[in-house]
């Protein structure tokens, strides 16, 4: 590697031996994130050129169910044949995907294609973080991942925007189909740079089993996703088969301990579900509580989505200068600021107050995050074997799906109990504010078991006691 240093010595993500890397890296990050962003927007018009508005939220749950398999087969990918067959793979099946859900003419073919986009989305995330892992030294890695977590800004910002113009002007296809050739220049910039990256020393064994674990807590969370959109006796049911089909799952998918948070690798993961689950949750209910309690606009109701946005990017750069500062003391200053956020939220239900303190309450949400994920992410890599790290980032992913579909699934149920007339909405937000805060609490608490080294290796435990 060439040792482009800048003028204080050290060495940065944009040098000449990793500048090609990180640009190629960052350009799929954003159109990835970008078709995240603006699919919501297009959907509504493709599903009614399709004529498939009762199928409305398959197309959500099918990329979210399909994720969880693509982020198992991606990480097995990485320890097998290495980073460069994952990115690959993942990238590859992504295409696919936005292709023939650009040309579908039928409501079943596009639902099929968001399923493939969900595991070419799932393999690229895990791929991600098996390049970081071999391309970046450990001095580097939380500058990459605040650049990471930057490349989201932009497409929270204008990607909505684009896509209503596309769609609106031209074609809903085109949302998916113009993604093509850019992901195709991402992909030409970073292969070159991630051609001598090679397989790890101790290939993990293929374990195929863990495809149908991760397909059946996939199904587990499509269940209760849907399960929050009802509130009567068949939701009760699916939503306790969605219980049993998670935790049967996750139980062969998480390392051992994730729930208790067992010091180490298993609480860096609990870590993740904690900060996904506990921001997206708010993230999803904050413009309906402004828009139906004080009367915004759907534009003046996402400006504190955009404020978080904003927050999340501007920690994420902060906490990538301040190398000497120990990732547990970012990661639980992270869940503090976060646990502030949504408790100062809690505002937006109180008659007479308005919805203007959220701008700033969300913000503050956002510094939460933009110190906290990137923390995760630098601890998961300090604490996986190489050999490993594939199958781990793909647990790390896995609980951020999960925690965040258990926590919109909460806010769901709640929302669907205003609709049945059992509960205020103001009510609904100040008891969503309560449970989401406590969440990040325990966050804070637990932060330190992050950093904590992990155990000796023991005898390996029986599936039976994964997860718990």
């Amino acid at each position: 590697m060439g040792e482009d240093v800048g003028q204080s010595g050290r060495r940065s993500v944009f040098d000449r031996a990793h500048r090609l890397t990180t640009a190629g890296l960052l350009m799929l990050v954003t159109f990835v994130a970008f078709e995240s962003m603006a699919v919501a927007t297009a959907m509504p018009t493709a599903v009614t050129e399709l004529d498939g508005l009762a199928w409305y939220g398959w197309p959500f749950s099918a990329f979210l169910v399909a994720s969880v398999i693509g982020m198992v087969v991606g990480g097995e990918t990485g320890d097998r044949r290495g980073p460069r067959v994952a990115l690959l793979f993942g990238v590859g099946v992504f295409s696919v995907g936005l292709l023939v859900a650009g040309v579908a003419a039928h409501m079943s073919l596009f639902v099929a294609a968001r399923a493939v986009q969900g595991i070419g989305g799932g393999a690229i995330a895990v791929s991600l973080y098996v390049v970081a892992g071999q391309a970046y030294e450990p001095a580097l890695r939380p500058k990459l991942f605040g650049a990471i977590s930057a490349a989201w800004v932009l497409p929270a910002l204008i990607g909505p925007l684009v896509a209503g113009l596309i769609t609106t002007h031209l074609t809903w296809r085109l949302v998916f189909l113009g993604l093509l050739p850019l992901i195709g220049v991402g992909l030409a910039l970073v292969l070159p740079a991630i051609h001598g990256l090679g397989v790890p020393r101790e290939a993990a064994a293929p374990q195929p089993a863990r495809r149908w674990w991760a397909l059946l807590a996939g199904l587990g969370i499509g269940a209760l996703q849907y399960a929050g959109q009802r509130l009567d006796l068949l939701a009760i049911a699916v939503a306790a088969a969605g219980v049993a089909a998670l935790v049967t799952g996750l139980r062969h998918l998480l390392p051992a301990g994730t729930v208790r948070a067992r010091p180490g690798l298993p609480a860096v993961v609990g870590a993740r579900g904690l900060l996904a689950g506990a921001f997206f949750g708010m993230d999803a209910l904050l413009p309906l509580a402004l828009t139906q309690l004080h009367g915004y606009s759907p534009t003046t109701a996402g400006i504190p989505l955009t404020a978080g946005a904003l927050g999340w990017a501007t920690a994420s750069q902060l906490q990538g200068r301040r190398p000497g500062v120990p990732r547990v003391v970012m990661l639980r200053a992270g869940f503090v600021l976060l646990a502030v956020g949504l408790a100062a939220t809690a505002v937006v239900a109180v008659p007479g107050v308005g919805g203007w303190p959220a701008y700033l309450s969300w913000a503050v949400a956002g510094l939460g995050m933009g110190l906290g994920m990137p923390s995760v992410g630098v601890l998961l890599l300090d604490q996986s074997p190489e050999h490993r790290r594939g199958a781990d980032s793909a647990a790390f992913q896995i609980a951020d799906v999960t925690g965040s579909a258990l926590c919109v699934g909460v806010v769901g149920v709640l929302i669907a109990a205003t609709a049945a007339g059992l509960l205020a909405l103001s009510s609904a937000v100040l008891v969503a504010v309560a449970v989401l805060t406590a969440l990040a609490v325990l966050g804070s608490l637990l932060a330190p078991r992050a950093g904590a080294p992990a155990a000796a290796p023991a005898a390996p435990e029986p599936a039976s006691t994964l997860a718990t």
